[in-house]
């Protein structure tokens, strides 16, 4: 049996050291399911995701029913909530990180034909009506998860998960 790294359950963040984290920017433009937004803050806290951009009717902590998913992982990822995804998206933008929103629309480059920068801002819209227009025009490229069923989306926090795993897979960032 091998030996596993201490869990930081029930350490208190400030006692723990800190941790590198991936320049990635994840933006929540209005996701509807506190459940969604609380498996994405567990899957960011996984990749070591930089920050977590929560905007619009996205529900942020302290809520119940984020929290049930992301098992205070909230306290770990840092995160800022925004009134409006153009505000996240405009200050990403003075920073110097592409923001490319990952969406099924007619000219989205495919996820693994896309040369990934660093860092990178990865937005994410509603689970129905996903991202609109008007984001959609402060985002500098469009990035399609290649769908070979019947529907033609997937789950937003799925989604986030393998978007974030290849773009690490591809910065070779995963280590063993």
């Amino acid at each position: 049996m091998t030996e596993r790294e201490p869990h930081y359950a029930g350490i208190p963040p400030t006692a723990l050291p800190p941790i590198p984290r991936n320049p990635v920017h994840v933006v929540l433009d209005n996701l509807r399911s506190a459940f969604n937004v609380g498996s994405i803050f567990r899957t960011a806290d996984a990749g070591a995701a930089a920050h977590i951009h929560l905007c619009g009717l996205s529900a942020h902590p302290p809520h119940i029913k984020l929290a049930k998913t992301a098992l205070g992982a909230f306290e770990y990822v840092p995160w800022t909530y925004h009134e409006r995804t153009a505000d996240a998206l405009d200050h990403l933008g003075r920073e110097g990180i592409l923001r490319v929103a990952i969406e099924v629309t007619p000219d989205a480059v495919p996820l693994h034909e896309f040369a990934w920068p660093r860092p990178v801002a990865l937005v994410f819209g509603h689970e129905v009506t996903g991202i609109g227009e008007a984001t959609l025009a402060h985002c500098d490229a469009v990035v399609k998860i290649p769908m070979h069923g019947r529907k033609n989306s997937m789950n937003v926090a799925t989604a986030f998960g393998v978007v974030l795993y290849h773009v690490l897979d591809r910065w070779k960032a995963l280590g063993d």
